[in-house]
């Protein structure tokens, strides 16, 4: 041993005491360490050997046999009904032919396999791009060693000199395919076709290679070789089909191809909710807003493979479910009818050169108590070829300066922040505000008239708003004055507006509504007031600068009607079941209202309002009167907005209203954009209608 320094011993050496003899020894912990690591050692060559000596035969059974595997496919998608139960929108079923992909398959099988089908079926070619053609000649192995050949040794390395990657590497080799290569008949593009279909689907997935004009015979070889081409087989697919051809068919919405599959903007939103990528889904509108309702639960099937990964069989364990159904708040003849009443009047706008400027014409017709949407009607009009088209969507995509028709909201504003109280009397005069040219009430151009908050309502009363307006800027008119810089009165408005649903979201069941619009911009970049901006506000309280949609402008007179309670308009009354045919059965979910907002504390505010409104129908100087031809007692307002067409002044004929007066029922908008004059009345006349054809159709059917 070496000689160590005078006093070293190891630490784990006890210093021997006298009259003992120095011994060493391993301590009990390290002891007990080596015994773990023993047993740990001994169990683990008990379980190897117990694995390949007593359990070798189960395993070489499992491997032997191969294994089983779940695949999904889906089921039909449930179907859209009108009110009277009367099928929208079915899901026709298709006899169809589908692959589904085995485990480990190479690209020279999937090519032959590609050709086996293409003999069977007739599958129609797809628009292949180039590089789909070159996939389809590179999986033949001989052709990928001849282009493989053209690679130099430098293209076959990165730029650091390593290796490329596999995928690299490959398009290297697709790169060297050349044209006269990839010059393929029609018998084998349709082959290439099948190729890009089943080359892109995931191990155990399933595509669809053919649904349409799939024939019986076509059936019957597909089912005789299901044993020689593995994966292939029969199915059923579906496709959307309208029975009743109609403009609401545009609120119904799309849903996506199989090869479209999940949209990418929601794609992790779906398969966060368990749905494949290749799933079919809605797209817009109703499809898209009920789509989990709409989808249909999928038939499960276990595929079982061989040793090789190839499909030796497939067997339902769970059977599919049609999706649930919705019945509309929409019924399709009133809509019908609806229609035709636009179409009919509109159509003598056109006739008579009033509308040579107009892009359409639209009508809302809701439920004021509950927000169901009765109809929704809506024309696109090509002002350079003279067309009409169905424009449902316009409703409430499309907005408008309403004119007139929003001043009960105007008073309510006016009542809310302290301007007036009860029926308040002030004085309609020409409003001259220096530089700008008067503003005035088409009834008063001149004159001064004091006047109620009823009767403005009923006369229409620009002044009655603008003073109101002024009021909330903290201003008495005096003639020739200047207007303070009070923009925050915008948004004072603007919040009272907000209630009735103008100039915010109504809470549609469907997706894509407008707002309007609102110019919020009041200040230059150098921060100075611009000109005439005060001027706008004034124009704001009587409907002649903010945009509004039909729907919202129906959403503030049902609240008007509502007493301040604003309801969310929807199109769907219900969910409902199958019956044992797959057509509609029962109720399952009941579209209850949905309240957005309520005014409260104001109802001898709102009677008065009520009051006015009835005035403008049966008041002697009402601007509604003609609506007095309505079989209900009726509650409305009408608008004229003053816009512009280049330099061509036209205007905006609004109509809003409501009846029974006593227990409202039902709540109509109607919007004529930029016609040259409103001189027809016709904005009254479509409203006459409307309610007319309500109470023939429709009254009985609402509670």
């Amino acid at each position: 041993m070496r000689n160590q320094p005078k006093g070293w011993r190891p630490f784990f050496r006890k210093k021997p005491t006298e009259g003992t003899t120095r011994k060493s020894h391993v301590p009990f912990r390290l002891d007990f360490l080596f015994f773990i690591v023993f047993i740990l050692f001994s169990a683990l060559i008990i379980r190897l050997a117990d694995l390949q000596i007593n359990k070798q035969a189960e395993y070489q059974q499992i491997i032997s046999e191969g294994s089983s595997n779940q695949i999904k496919e889906p089921s039909l998608r449930g179907s859209i009904y009108d009110l009277s139960g009367k099928l929208l929108v079915g899901s026709k079923a298709n006899p169809s032919i589908t692959f589904t992909r085995s485990n480990n398959m190479t690209a020279k099988e999937l090519l032959d396999i590609a050709n086996q089908i293409n003999d069977l079926v007739d599958i129609p070619k797809d628009d292949l791009t180039e590089r789909d053609k070159k996939d389809y000649w590179l999986a033949e192995p001989k052709n990928y060693e001849a282009a493989e050949k053209r690679l130099s040794d430098k293209e076959k390395l990165d730029k650091k000199g390593n290796l490329l990657s596999n995928g690299d590497y490959y398009a290297q080799v697709v790169g060297k395919v050349k044209q006269e290569e990839i010059q393929f008949d029609d018998n084998t593009l349709k082959a290439a076709s099948i190729f890009k279909k089943i080359n892109g689907t995931v191990a155990m997935g399933t595509v669809t290679l053919k649904n349409k004009d799939v024939t019986t015979e076509e059936i019957a070889l597909v089912g005789e070789n299901t044993a020689t081409i593995p994966g292939l087989s029969t199915s059923t697919d579906w496709e959307r089909d309208y029975p009743e051809e109609d403009m609401i068919q545009n609120l119904f919405g799309t849903v996506s191809s199989e090869s479209a599959g999940l949209p990418k903007e929601q794609l992790d939103k779906y398969l966060e909710k368990g749905y494949e990528r290749n799933d079919r889904v809605g797209t817009s509108y109703l499809e898209e807003s009920y789509e989990d309702v709409l989808q249909g639960k999928k038939t499960v099937y276990e595929v079982n493979t061989d040793n090789k990964g190839r499909i030796i069989s497939k067997t339902e364990v769970q059977a599919g479910q049609k999706g649930d159904n919705l019945k509309l708040t929409i019924d399709l003849d009133f809509q019908r009818r609806v229609e035709e009443i636009l179409r009919s009047n509109y159509q003598v706008l056109i006739n008579n050169g009033k509308a040579r400027y107009s892009p359409g014409a639209y009508v809302v017709v809701t439920n004021p108590e509950t927000g169901a949407v009765y109809a929704l009607a809506g024309l696109k009009h090509d002002t350079e070829t003279g067309e009409l088209t169905d424009d449902v969507l316009g409703t409430f995509t499309n907005a408008f300066e309403p004119g007139s028709a929003i001043k009960a909201a105007t008073v309510m504003s006016g009542y809310e922040n302290g301007i007036i109280k009860g029926n308040a009397t002030l004085v309609d005069e020409p409003i001259r505000i220096a530089g700008s040219a008067p503003k005035t009430s088409v009834f008063n151009p001149f004159g001064q008239v004091a006047i109620n908050t009823t009767t403005a309502l009923e006369v229409s009363s620009n002044v009655y708003m603008m003073k109101i307006a002024m009021g909330m800027m903290g201003i008495e008119y005096r003639d020739g004055m200047t207007l303070p810089a009070r923009t925050d009165v915008f948004e004072t408005l603007r919040d009272t507006y907000a209630q009735f649903g103008l100039g915010s979201a109504t809470g549609l069941d469907l997706p894509g509504e407008s707002t309007g619009y609102a110019n919020k911009q009041y200040t230059d970049e150098d921060g100075n007031l611009i000109s005439g901006i005060m001027g706008n506000l004034l124009d704001l309280s009587y409907g002649n600068y903010d945009l509004y949609t039909p729907l919202q402008m129906a959403q503030y007179i049902a609240t008007v009607a509502n007493n301040g309670v604003r309801v969310a308009p929807h199109v769907v009354e219900g969910v409902y079941g199958n019956d044992e045919k797959g057509n509609l059965g029962e109720l399952k979910e009941k579209v209850e209202p949905k309240v957005k907002s309520k005014i409260e504390g104001r109802q001898s505010e709102f009677d008065i309002i009520q009051q006015g409104l009835y005035q403008v129908v049966y008041g002697g100087s009402g601007t509604g009167r003609a609506l007095q031809g309505a079989n209900y007692t009726v509650a409305a307002k009408t608008g004229t907005a003053e816009t512009y067409v280049g330099n061509t002044p036209v205007v905006n004929s609004t109509l809003v209203g409501y009846a029974p007066f006593d227990n409202p029922k039902v709540a109509i908008s109607i919007v004529l954009p930029k016609i040259t004059d409103e001189s027809n009345g016709l904005n009254t006349a479509i409203g006459t209608q409307i309610f007319n054809a309500f109470y023939e159709m429709m009254d009985d059917k609402v509670q």
